[in-house]
């Protein structure tokens, strides 16, 4: 290779080529020799939430008269120039790298220091004026970092899942409101029951999904309560003075957030239980949207063989070798990817409980899993509500179908007849095929018209 391609950088264990135009250093070389695992960089939000940290540090450093002005207002710059988008190209540790994070929170001092250090006039890899371990990283340990960008990441990305999800439920509520008279056959066991209509069963999923929003934004609080500025194993070593408050106040600026310093430093390094306790919720809510989804795609089933009362939106054929097929493609999807948050999740649980004593080791890959589950959970939402559920078309006549051969229909008439009558009834419809209306008409119990309106009343029911 040509020389003039690489600049050569020293540390600790000797020395090592880095690439001439690298914006990263020495110790962010070794982790990308080391660690050639998944080919993943890190998350952006991630990125975004770690330079935040390195931005609101140098301030509180500042502020307790411990880095120079000059120093700490190039550290800020090169923080700004990377919030604004550039150099994040520049952040290249793989997802799956040294416990805790250390390569991460070094590809982050390297690169801030390396854009500072150009800034003041000097060149990239010479660390004059300003050093990646002294400055940049200055009252700060990968221990309370990386946790403390974990937390914030999540935040970040806590808006965009909920709101993913709120236009769902709402698609679902508009979906009741025009739906709330089509009556239609309810299924429990998945055989027929009593009348209900397509309005209620669309209103319970909207319902459920506003529930889980509820439980997602209780998960919030929890995670502003940081440990930034524990330093190592929570002790608070070589921090500045009125550090971790100052740093608190600064990233609550920052981020929009109520960050606050956790009343136990060392705890929120030991313990990553409100990470869990997100991934949990979050593993709740996609058993709610699996179930949902089931249900789309059983209601769509057909169109002429299957139940058939809903009618998806074609989005893309549906076989390469039946003409004309359409699949619940979308909503197929939405489990597909609901089973890998599951799986996301289980990995999480593992990591939680793996940590030891002052530390868990487990948090690149914890993070990288939370963050996937979170992205992939809200671009799936997005994509099956925008593709297929605000094109979703009741078939009224079909419900009605279904509605009048339903056995169940004799249920209604527990209170006019009895239960052992309207039993006979039930098994004369089951037995002959006829739906219960014309045998209570033949009967003289009622007018069809009479027990059409009982079945609009009973499926209207109490007021949702």
């Amino acid at each position: 290779m040509n020389s003039a391609s690489f600049r050569q950088e020293k540390d600790s264990l000797g020395t090592l080529d880095v690439p001439a135009d690298a914006w990263y250093g020495i110790q962010t070389c070794r982790a990308i020799i080391n660690f050639p695992i998944s080919g993943r960089r890190p998350d952006k939000d991630f990125v975004l939430a770690h330079v935040r940290i390195k931005r609101a540090a140098a301030v509180a450093n500042q502020s307790g008269d411990w880095l120079d002005e000059k120093l700490c207002n190039a550290i800020t710059d090169a923080c700004d120039k990377i919030l604004s988008g550039e150099f994040i190209e520049q952040f290249v540790v793989d997802r799956f790298q040294a416990g805790a994070g250390t390569s991460h929170n070094m590809n982050s001092n390297e690169v801030i220091a390396n854009i500072a250090n150009v800034a003041l006039g000097g060149e990239r890899g010479s660390y004059q004026p300003l050093n990646p371990n002294d400055h940049v990283n200055m009252g700060q340990s990968t221990n309370d970092t990386i946790p403390t960008a974990i937390r914030l990441a999540a935040l970040a990305k806590l808006p965009r899942l909920i709101e993913a999800i709120s236009i769902m439920a709402d698609e679902y509520e508009r979906l009741a409101s025009d739906e709330d008279d089509s009556v239609k056959s309810a299924r429990t066991h998945l055989q027929d029951a009593v009348p209900t209509t397509v309005g209620r069963e669309f209103r319970a999923y909207a319902w459920t999904l506003r529930r889980c929003i509820t439980r997602l934004e209780e998960t919030r609080d929890p995670l502003c309560q940081i440990g930034l500025g524990g330093s190592a194993a929570g002790t608070g070593l070589n921090t500045s003075p009125n550090y971790i408050t100052c740093v608190a106040e600064q990233l609550a600026q920052l981020t929009g957030e109520a960050i606050r310093p956790a009343e136990q430093l060392a705890a929120q390094m030991q313990s990553m239980h409100d990470v869990q306790h997100l991934s949990s919720t979050i593993r709740d809510v996609t058993l709610e949207l699996i179930r949902i989804s089931n249900d789309m795609r059983l209601l769509a089933s057909g169109p002429r063989t299957g139940l058939g009362e809903i009618m998806l939106p074609a989005v893309q054929p549906g076989s390469s070798i039946m003409p004309g097929k359409v699949n619940p493609v979308m909503f197929e999807m939405l489990n597909q990817v609901c089973f890998q948050v599951l799986g996301q999740d289980a990995a999480i649980s593992a990591m939680t409980q793996a940590g030891q004593l002052e530390l868990n080791v487990m948090m690149p890959a914890m993070g990288s899993a939370l963050f996937d589950a979170m992205d992939w959970l809200g671009n799936a939402v997005t994509a099956a509500t925008e593709r297929n559920l605000k094109g979703l078309k009741v078939d009224r006549e079909r419900c009605q179908f279904f509605l009048h051969q339903s056995v169940g229909l004799a249920t209604l008439l527990n209170t006019k007849i009895g239960y052992a009558a309207a039993g006979e009834i039930a098994k004369e419809s089951e037995k002959t095929g006829r739906p219960v209306r014309d045998i209570v008409a033949e009967r003289k119990l009622m007018s069809k018209q009479e027990f059409d309106a009982l079945v609009l009343e009973a499926a209207r029911g109490i007021s949702d």
